[in-house]
């Protein structure tokens, strides 16, 4: 980073903004970003596309305030590819992974697509969009984008809850299949505390100066990887969530959060009493709309 770069990280980074001046560049930040990005993808060198997102993923980590630790950086190998599983919280998880020394497209929804700004950036630097209501056409076609992410030596990330409601809801097997199919090891993220930082659509409000967490575990091979190994890392995956020494993960209340009638999840078996909630909650649904 040249020295007037340095410059601007440490004034932001030392306090030469209010938490007012931060949220007032939190939006521009947002749209100059994916519109650099998306001129720099036309040049068609993912190389140069990575380091402007590394270089402007730290510069909105350090306008957030955000205090990222992360262990275990060990165990990520630059020159692998990988399906790359994190815990999944909210939008900040994407600054926060950009830490990884790994070009990375993430698996995302087909309604972030349509954002102003960062749907042009998605669609620039060609992330594989997963329908939100599949079809055989739908899936062809994600298969085929992802295929065409590790053809450009980079890394897929596969958010294995699909939501962001909290640590309750249960992994998909998605990841497992993408990972058999493609031959790529599976690389476990631990991350927590993003949510704090902007939790969309549950609230609006930006919080600034928070603290996130990243544990990456070690990778598992290809030849391992099957369900059952899979609900084991779950599990691997959220009991060091909840141990208590990093950041507090989210959890899904749906009492503060509301039902989420209408959106596909479902609830982790470990967690017994909230799957019954749900279960119980989404019967009486069915017999009140019967009705």
């Amino acid at each position: 980073m040249d020295e007037p770069s340095t410059r601007a990280f440490r004034f932001v980074a030392e306090g030469g903004l209010t938490n007012q001046a931060r949220a007032r560049l939190a939006s521009p930040l947002l749209v100059g970003s994916s519109w650099l990005i998306s001129v720099a993808a036309c040049t068609g060198s993912r190389s140069l596309v990575h380091r402007l997102e590394r270089t402007l993923g730290r510069l909105a980590e350090t306008v957030a305030g955000l205090r990222v630790e992360i262990h275990g950086i060990h165990h990520v190998d630059p020159k692998e590819q990988y399906v790359v599983v994190p815990l999944h919280e909210g939008l900040a998880d994407a600054i926060a992974l950009l830490r990884l020394p790994l070009g990375l497209r993430f698996a995302a929804r087909d309604e972030l697509f349509e954002w102003p700004g960062l749907g042009r950036y998605l669609h620039a630097t060609r992330h594989p969009m997963v329908d939100t209501a599949p079809s055989v056409g739908s899936v062809r076609r994600f298969l085929r984008q992802a295929s065409s992410v590790f053809d450009d030596r980079d890394n897929l990330v596969i958010f294995a809850q699909g939501s962001i409601l909290g640590l309750d809801v249960a992994f998909q097997p998605g990841a497992v299949r993408l990972a058999r199919r493609f031959g790529r090891p599976i690389l476990p993220v631990v991350l927590t505390g993003s949510h704090r930082v902007w939790e969309q659509p549950h609230s609006p409000r930006l919080r600034f100066g928070q603290r996130v967490s990243m544990r990456v575990l070690e990778p598992i091979a290809p030849a391992e990887i099957n369900t059952s190994r899979f609900r084991r890392l779950e599990r691997e995956m959220k009991q060091i969530a909840l141990d208590g020494d990093i950041a507090s993960p989210r959890r899904f209340e749906p009492d503060r959060d509301g039902w989420w009638d209408g959106y596909r999840f479902e609830i982790d078996p470990d967690f017994p009493e909230l799957k019954d909630r749900v279960a119980t909650h989404r019967r009486n649904r069915a017999r009140s709309d019967a009705n």
